[in-house]
């Protein structure tokens, strides 16, 4: 239960607090077009960051206004936002110069957190480094692809991740912290509201920059063969258990494919993604969403769990999309272990 009163956000303390850090601020700053989606209204107020400097910067704010929510967003390729927009902070991580080039040391790559996925990818490449090609079919940022253990094409990032360099935005606090105590599991992790991943460093080997620029070229033709471009968050529900099929073949069983709420619709090239059109809302996704959960729901037993981040929405529309992991005690666990790990606790 969110028990977050707005009305003792001190909006005008923040303010002042970033402006003293040299921070850029905003109040009721809108939300959707920072999201691939582009629907949703507007964050309470929005800080934008560029470097390392200014995230520990701003931790030093956020410490002294504890209980005001807070979101990290990156790319926002995997998010939706309410209509009635998000009552705390939004944390937008703008790519500065420390996102635009990689570190490798011996079989080691390191990048930004606020670096893309597919610059990851090719900088990896170029360097004649190989294990990350699949990133360049992930749209969103290497901060984010840790927070939700992004995947594609048979990888996902708990396969090459080694370690992190990590603050919270709650106590101030930055640690180098080793995969293994990020509680990574299938398409989520440990890491809280008020984690940001200031740098990510991968486990690769070597290899001709030939054979990594082949390799990808074949993935982005094959993601342009198959999924649907467009606004959208990419696949939307999580793959059900071993043996019940994908996500997609569920609903496409169920010939869902079309069908609209409002602005919204089941994309006619992959089953899994839900499009946005023009004047579409968020209510229209989740009406969309909540449609084919029924319907899969009741024809083939199956309850599909969202896998796009869901902002600002009321408690009952977040449990009911959220997966049983968020709930899982080991997962929990791991949160309150990097919790206490990262002086929250």
């Amino acid at each position: 239960m969110n028990t977050f009163d707005p009305n003792t956000f001190d909006r005008g303390a923040l303010v002042a607090g970033c402006r003293a850090a040299g921070i850029e601020v905003h109040l009721d700053h809108a939300l959707a077009l920072l999201t691939t989606y582009a629907v949703g209204g507007s964050a309470a107020a929005a800080v934008i960051l560029r470097s390392t400097d200014e995230v520990v910067r701003f931790a030093g704010v956020m410490s002294t206004m504890p209980g005001v929510p807070l979101v990290v967003i990156g790319r926002g390729s995997n998010t939706l936002v309410s209509d009635t927009g998000f009552p705390g902070v939004a944390v937008v991580m703008a790519t500065g110069d420390e996102g635009r080039a990689v570190a490798v040391d011996g079989d080691l790559v390191s990048a930004s957190g606020s670096m893309l996925m597919p610059v990851l990818a090719r900088r990896s490449v170029q360097a004649g480094r190989a294990g990350l090609e699949w990133c360049v079919g992930i749209p969103g940022t290497v901060g984010g692809a840790v927070r939700m253990n992004a995947g594609g094409h048979g990888a996902e990032m708990v396969d090459s991740l080694v370690s992190v360099s990590l603050v919270s935005l709650r106590s101030g606090v930055r640690r180098q912290v080793e995969a293994s105590a990020l509680g990574l599991h299938f398409r989520g992790s440990a890491l809280c509201a008020q984690h940001v991943v200031l740098s990510a460093t991968f486990a690769t080997t070597s290899q001709d920059p030939v054979v990594g620029t082949a390799a990808l070229d074949e993935i982005v033709s094959w993601r342009r063969q198959n999924q649907p471009g467009g606004r959208n968050a990419g696949s939307v529900f999580v793959n059900p258990a071993p043996g019940e099929g994908s996500a997609g073949a569920l609903v496409d069983s169920l010939g869902l494919r079309g069908f609209a709420v409002g602005g919204a619709h089941v994309s006619e090239k992959h089953a899994n993604f839900i499009q946005a059109t023009e004047g579409a809302t968020a209510g229209d996704i989740i009406g969309v969403m909540s449609h084919v959960q029924d319907q899969v729901a009741q024809h083939c037993g199956v309850v599909l769990r969202s896998e796009v981040r869901l902002v600002g929405f009321d408690d009952d529309v977040v449990a009911r999309f959220s997966g049983a992991h968020h709930s899982d005690a080991g997962n929990l666990d791991a949160c309150r272990s990097l919790c206490r790990l990262m002086g929250d606790l």
